[in-house]
């Protein structure tokens, strides 16, 4: 066996991430933005789902989404967060775990404008993880909002936005036959979850 590392040494774990995300778009068949988002509520009660990375940088990995959703509520009440990501090709996986601070409102506007129309009206149409009665509401509250709409750019409704989760550690995962999988994890330095300085480590499998 070759006991030279799989994951490259590295001082800089976003620009790492780049660079695999970059391998993944280029071999995954579907979604490789995809990434699991685990929160938890006041309690500590945790729930997962899948969302996707819509950017990337020192700032950390941002998502969009409702904020009055499950997930948006569970963010207002306790802020810490982790992220998964796994690409079954390249069989790596990527894990963050940070604090989630919603982005400007300059920023989520600006995506708002790249989606697709029929995605900015179901954004307003859908109260996203609220009871739902049928799906012929839903279809009706479609229309409701295209026809509100009709000849005019649909707006940013208040509850979209986005957050930013700002990793105070990043673990980037090999898989390596016999179960001797290659891990290498990213400590930030600084206590505020934002500087540029990393600490890093490998640990067993």
């Amino acid at each position: 066996m070759d006991a030279s590392p799989l994951i490259p040494d590295s001082a800089d774990p976003i620009a790492l991430f780049r660079q695999w995300l970059g391998e993944a778009e280029a071999q995954e068949p579907s979604l490789p933005n995809a990434m699991s988002l685990a929160t938890a509520s006041a309690d500590g009660k945790p729930s997962v789902r899948l969302v996707l990375l819509k950017d990337v940088g020192p700032q950390g990995f941002v998502f969009y989404t409702n904020a009055d959703s499950r997930k948006g509520i569970e963010i207002a009440a306790n802020p810490a967060a982790a992220l998964c990501f796994h690409w079954k090709s390249l069989r790596r996986q990527v894990r963050a775990e940070g604090i989630l601070t919603h982005v400007s409102s300059a920023e989520a506007d600006a995506y708002w404008a790249t989606r697709p129309r029929e995605s900015q009206v179901a954004g307003w149409a859908s109260e996203q993880s609220r009871n739902l009665p049928s799906r012929a509401l839903l279809q009706t509250r479609v229309a409701e909002f295209e026809a509100r709409f009709a000849g005019h750019p649909v707006p940013r409704p208040a509850q979209w936005t986005g957050y930013s989760l700002a990793p105070a550690t990043i673990e980037f995962w090999h898989d390596v036959p016999n179960r001797l999988h290659d891990r290498l994890v990213f400590h930030r330095l600084d206590k505020g979850g934002r500087g540029d300085g990393w600490r890093t480590e490998r640990l067993y499998p």
